[in-house]
């Protein structure tokens, strides 16, 4: 049976607390493991969370201050040593490539495992495989930094009425599923468009494009939110969202669970979080995410 969740590794901005790690996410999408912004910690977190080295296939980097690359190095260096078989692409902005050198050879170690280097330097695709797209946009940070999102493409639901009124049944349904067309019956006729989930995540940044078009439309958002609305001016100054704002963009964009993240030291309350996101007006599924939490996906619509 696939699996869709998030396995939250690490919730906290700058720097650890005792109770948050630095930041590291975990999507599990089917058969896949997709490694989000592994900063400092990651490697532990991920034992601690039960996920393998073996469980990753991707690492995606939003840009390279220490909260969310720190952790590069130990976890490439786990990739190594348990002998990964399968490649493992790493996906960061190109603008880095001097500090993601630095983390990927920060001691000597034994190269056991294929990992591949796909920089990004402009919005769009950045990746295609049969269960989903993963594009990039470019996001508003003191340094360069890019959110990510997975498309799936789209199926189709099939709709046992039209199928009981052309006496379609057992085998034939399969069969009609995999090549189109039954006879003089259709695949369009007897069944509809089923949308593909969406998943995005958006990590520091200030308001901007990006942010809304990462968003648009998903069925999970995992959005930074250092500060509280009351911070909201530190928020413009050093590049990041309120509770409120990250709470208005997925409101604004039809979310359907937005998980909220990446929190400041200087709040202990999870409950303003909630307060906040609620009084913005979202009133989708809500998630004030915790270290080693698993958030899972939406049922399809």
């Amino acid at each position: 049976m696939s699996v869709r969740e998030l396995v939250v590794l690490g919730t906290a901005s700058q720097v650890p607390t005792r109770h948050r790690n630095h930041n590291g996410y975990l999507l599990r999408w089917d058969g896949e493991g997709i490694l989000f912004d592994p900063g400092e910690g990651t490697q532990r977190q991920m034992l601690r969370a039960g996920v393998a080295a073996h469980d990753l296939n991707r690492i995606c980097v939003t840009h390279f201050h220490g909260d969310h690359s720190l952790g590069l190095a130990g976890v490439i260096q786990r990739i190594n040593l348990d002998k990964v078989p399968h490649r493992i692409t790493a996906h960061f902005p190109r603008s880095g490539q001097r500090f993601f050198d630095r983390l990927r050879y920060a001691t000597a170690y034994r190269e056991t495992a294929p990992l591949t280097e796909a920089p990004v330097d402009a919005d769009g695709p950045l990746a295609r495989t049969p269960g989903y797209t993963l594009e990039a946009r470019r996001l508003s940070h003191p340094v360069e930094a890019y959110g990510y999102r997975l498309v799936e493409p789209d199926g189709r639901r099939m709709l046992p009425d039209r199928l009981a009124a052309h006496g379609i049944t057992g085998p034939d349904v399969g069969r009609l599923q995999r090549e189109g067309v039954l006879g003089q019956v259709t695949l369009e006729e007897v069944s509809e468009v089923r949308r593909g989930q969406r998943f995005a995540f958006v990590m520091d940044t200030r308001l901007c494009d990006g942010v809304y078009a990462l968003a648009e439309g998903c069925d999970m958002l995992v959005i930074e939110s250092t500060f509280l609305d009351e911070d909201e001016q530190l928020a413009v100054e050093y590049g990041h969202l309120t509770a409120g704002q990250a709470a208005r963009v997925a409101r604004d964009a039809g979310v359907r669970h937005l998980v909220l993240t990446h929190f400041s030291q200087r709040y202990d309350d999870p409950e303003g979080f909630v307060r906040q996101a609620r009084a913005a007006g979202f009133d989708g599924e809500l998630t004030v995410a915790r270290d080693l939490q698993r958030v899972g996906l939406p049922k399809r619509r």
